[in-house]
């Protein structure tokens, strides 16, 4: 997973850098075919935004989180992404994954 983390009137501390990747490894957990993912932090007046966009095999996932925190807005993220993509996840396992009927249940009516 290759993560490109931007910020918009915010500097990116090697700290925050370290933070965002250690919570965007929750991630890779769930989903191997995590691809590209783009994470713009930026700062409005008092509030923190953290955005992110996530590139996987079949789509792509986008979440917003605000916060009075950027950690806490990092925080937010991560837990909107995370229902997101189990949420994709299971989306692409249930239509394939269905149990198929016995022959001899089919025969009978």
């Amino acid at each position: 997973m290759q993560i490109q983390l931007s910020g918009h009137h915010v500097d990116i501390t090697p700290a925050l850098r370290q933070y965002v990747d250690e919570k965007m490894d929750r991630l890779a957990r769930h989903f191997d075919s995590v691809g590209n993912v783009h994470v713009v932090l930026s700062v409005e007046k008092l509030r923190h935004n953290a955005e992110a966009t996530i590139h996987l095999t079949r789509g792509t996932v986008f979440a917003d989180a605000e916060a009075d925190d950027m950690y806490a807005a990092i925080d937010g993220l991560v837990d909107k992404l995370d229902r997101q993509v189990k949420k994709q996840k299971e989306k692409n396992t249930d239509y394939r994954g269905g149990v198929a009927k016995p022959a001899h249940d089919l025969d009978q009516g």
